[in-house]
């Protein structure tokens, strides 16, 4: 089904490829990320569950239903019919030609769902929030991690105008949410992050199944807001939050599947020692984390930590479609040591290669700003693939043996030749 208006996403050629190989393809991840509109362009036919006449005549019969559509047919909202994931199962198993189902819907079927019939039928693709790359169409052009890996970096440049530090702040509040970033102005963008806010602490917590207070939830989504990108405690999340631990867990627990919340686990080898075993922390778009943190753009912009944390949200959001689709499938994790060396984000490519990144408020980054990736590289010697410090400047430039100064703007405009 050709759309007009589509903005290309990352996750479309994998979504495609995986359909000429496999039966079943489940596209999941954040509500409202775009899913169903993704999956709608290479559909044959599509059943919309939460239509309640169209949901009544497939839970009438499921296996019928499924054998009156054309393939492959999108079943949106599936979680409407959860009766309808034991027809795709028997559908596949009688026949498993490649490119017959897609399943778009609501996370909270990971909850309410007793067992999950579509193991070993039905493989799963994470369609992440909108970036910067497929909002300036850039998608047909490698990556930058590809670039890092394959590419000669002294002949790198970055196309555009330079963005400022204002102008970053402006793009991580634009959100990653389709709706909010490309059809909204700031003041309805600000009136639907808060709506989407509202609609997980008072819906779907319930949807999950938990029967929580609402207050707690949003205070300590508050606490998860301005602590972003950090190692906060669990305790001290408790104590700001005024919860407990277990109440704090079934939180993260919940704001998990619902994409909503990575909790980005430390890095680890045999060769390092003394390193912290503490996730850090990301609420997964930073225009809901300031939502979330009731904080303004102006607020950001005076308050140094702040800044850091929403700016280090903002390049990991660029970064977690690409990573999620690296081949082989890499890893996103960070370091901190007790000796007080610290790595922002490492995506581990496997096999104990790396690409190490920084992330910095400033536009003219030094040797210092990458001593603990020189630090990570000397450790690791030719595992050590890449090292990046990011920044808010214009110029790419060198700053050492596998590492470079990039402007954050190379993650989508990056250009080698």
């Amino acid at each position: 089904m050709p759309m007009s208006g589509y903005v290309p996403r990352i996750a479309d050629g994998p979504l495609a490829d995986l359909l000429t190989e496999l039966p079943a393809v489940m596209v999941t991840g954040p509500r409202a990320a775009g899913k169903t509109t993704s999956a709608r362009r290479i559909a044959g036919d599509v059943l919309r569950l939460d239509d309640p006449a169209v949901a009544a005549a497939v839970a009438a019969n499921p296996d019928a239903a499924l054998r009156r559509v054309s393939e492959p047919v999108l079943l949106d909202e599936w979680q409407e019919v959860p009766e309808v994931l034991g027809a795709v199962k028997r559908a596949v198993d009688e026949d498993p030609r490649p490119g017959r189902f897609l399943l778009t819907g609501s996370v909270e079927a990971e909850f309410t769902t007793r067992q999950w019939p579509g193991t070993g039928r039905v493989v799963r693709l994470v369609l992440h929030g909108l970036t910067e790359r497929e909002i300036a169409g850039a998608v047909d052009r490698p990556s930058l991690l590809e670039l890092l890996l394959t590419g000669d970096l002294s002949r790198l440049s970055v196309s555009g105008p330079p963005p400022s530090l204002d102008d970053y702040v402006d793009l991580a509040l634009r959100s990653g949410f389709p709706q909010a970033a490309l059809h909204l102005s700031a003041r309805g963008r600000l009136a639907w992050l808060d709506a989407y806010v509202d609609h997980v602490v008072t819906r779907d917590v319930a949807a999950a199944g938990e029967q929580r207070d609402p207050v707690r939830l949003r205070r300590y989504l508050e606490v998860l807001g301005l602590s972003t990108a950090g190692l906060p405690a669990d305790g001290t999340l408790c104590q700001a939050a005024e919860i407990n631990q277990r109440t704090a867990d079934a939180y993260d627990r919940i704001l998990g599947a619902l994409y909503l919340l990575d909790l980005v686990p430390a890095w680890s080898t045999n060769r390092l020692h003394r390193l912290t075993k503490r996730a850090k922390r990301y609420l997964t778009d930073p225009a809901l984390a300031l939502a979330a943190a009731r904080v303004d753009e102006q607020s950001v912009l005076r308050d140094g930590d702040l800044l850091g944390r929403i700016l280090d949200t903002f390049v990991v959001a660029q970064l977690r479609p690409e990573v999620t689709l690296l081949h082989p499938r890499a890893r996103l994790h960070h370091i901190r040591s007790r000796d007080g060396q610290e790595v922002d984000i490492v995506i581990d490519l496997g096999r104990g290669q790396v690409i190490a990144i920084e992330i910095k408020a400033s536009s003219a980054p030094s040797a210092r700003d990458a001593r603990h990736l020189a630090w990570l590289r000397d450790q690791l010697g030719a595992d050590f693939r890449a090292g990046v410090v990011f920044h808010t400047g214009p110029l790419p430039f060198d700053l050492g043996d596998r590492i470079w100064a990039l402007p954050i703007s190379a993650l989508w405009a990056a250009r080698v030749g």
